[in-house]
């Protein structure tokens, strides 16, 4: 048995996120069926985040596991040759040791949410952005993301059914900038709650309009009714995990 760690690359607009069920299309049930079809083998392709419905990666983490050895650029190859006319992509492949788990190795993941800002509505990016046509003041989003950053309670941040055993988690990057007409939030953890980036976002972007939220107020209270809306899945992009060591 050999293993393999894959970089992915995905429009989430028409799965119904990363994990595979009965349901409809997943970027995992792709992945399964195109080394299936490769080499005949049933696998479980394992990744560094569990995306939701409608959530895009530019470089997802996975692995997974297959007998006879192929070498890694034949396996990219046929994966891709399946998944043509599929909204996914294997950006790179190669064999790692039997210890590194694209899960539990992780070190920190990283995320972009994509706000476009501007009157007229999205039309070439209708799916891969939250549009918000009314002014944004970025001064006040950059500052009530900075108070994210650090440990802290996330529960106000969380959603109702997240199945995390614990609220806590260290922020270590929150940003914000403007790029043109979009807007560019920007966060980094070793882990995150289920909804948590999209929470923050919503409410970052109630704050960019005017609303009374307070950071440490939200995080006082403990309840995601304190906390602003959950941005649609659009606008959110997986760009990237760590990991120890240069071989994983």
């Amino acid at each position: 048995m050999t293993r393999y760690k894959l970089i992915l690359e995905y429009d989430g607009t028409d799965l119904i996120g990363w994990q595979q069920n009965r349901q409809g299309p997943s970027v995992q049930s792709l992945l399964q069926d195109a080394i299936k079809s490769f080499c005949g083998q049933d696998t479980d392709v394992v990744a560094a985040g569990r995306t939701d419905a409608g959530v895009h990666a530019v470089a997802m983490v996975a692995h997974v596991d297959l007998d006879g050895a192929p070498a890694a650029d034949t396996v990219m190859r046929a994966m891709n040759f399946y998944l043509a006319d599929k909204p996914v992509a294997v950006l790179e492949c190669r064999v790692v040791s039997d210890d590194f788990h694209a899960r539990f190795s992780c070190r920190g993941r990283h995320y972009k949410y994509v706000v476009l800002n501007r009157r007229a509505p999205a039309v070439l990016n209708k799916d891969r952005v939250w549009w918000v046509p009314r002014a944004l003041d970025l001064d006040a989003m950059a500052r009530a993301a900075a108070r994210l950053v650090g440990a802290h309670d996330f529960t106000s941040f969380r959603a109702t059914g997240c199945q995390a055993k614990s609220p806590m988690k260290t922020l270590d990057v929150a940003r914000v900038t403007r790029r043109g007409d979009e807007i560019i939030f920007e966060f980094s953890a070793q882990s995150f709650l289920h909804h948590m980036v999209r929470n923050m976002v919503g409410t970052l972007v109630e704050i960019g309009l005017g609303k009374p939220y307070d950071i440490d107020d939200i995080f006082a209270a403990r309840a995601r009714s304190a906390a602003g809306p959950t941005a649609p899945a659009s606008g959110l992009y997986f760009i990237g995990a760590d990991y120890a060591t240069d071989d994983a």
